[in-house]
């Protein structure tokens, strides 16, 4: 699949997510159906579909984001820890077709284990994406 077809690509060029990082090399977004308050996906913003295509000098841009985002979930959502979660290849039950980490915050009462097959029942005071946004732009301002 090229960028012209892809769901993340479309996104990243209409700039139509909510937001919680973007970048050159990687970004990272709001899903529309949440696993638990938070939850992030992560993709490299240039098209890549897999981890075995990516290079490796975007992967590790990548799972820097992916280890900020999980720090910051911790720090802002009281997170107890998270699961990154990513599938990669026909073979693999990857959605989408474009290299991407799934970040889910977890606690104690979020009734799910992984691979989710519920919804938390978790709540965060105020907009958890709003939350994630702005600690991100502070951290990326100091």
């Amino acid at each position: 699949m090229d960028r012209t077809n892809c769901t993340f690509c479309h996104l990243i060029r209409d700039d139509a997510a909510r937001w919680v990082a973007r970048g050159p090399v990687v970004s990272a977004f709001a899903p529309l159906t949440p696993l638990a308050p938070g939850h992030t996906l992560l993709i490299p913003t240039a098209h890549w579909a897999d981890i075995f295509e990516t290079p490796p000098e975007v992967l590790a841009h990548t799972m820097a984001l992916v280890q900020q985002v999980a720090t910051t979930m911790r720090t802002v959502l009281k997170a107890e820890g998270v699961n990154v979660l990513s599938a990669s290849g026909p073979g693999s039950e990857q959605s989408v077709p474009h290299l991407h980490f799934h970040v889910v915050p977890r606690w104690p009462d979020d009734a799910f284990s992984t691979w989710p097959t519920e919804r938390s029942r978790h709540h965060v005071a105020d907009d958890p994406v709003t939350q994630l946004a702005e600690a991100m732009t502070a951290a990326h301002a100091r």
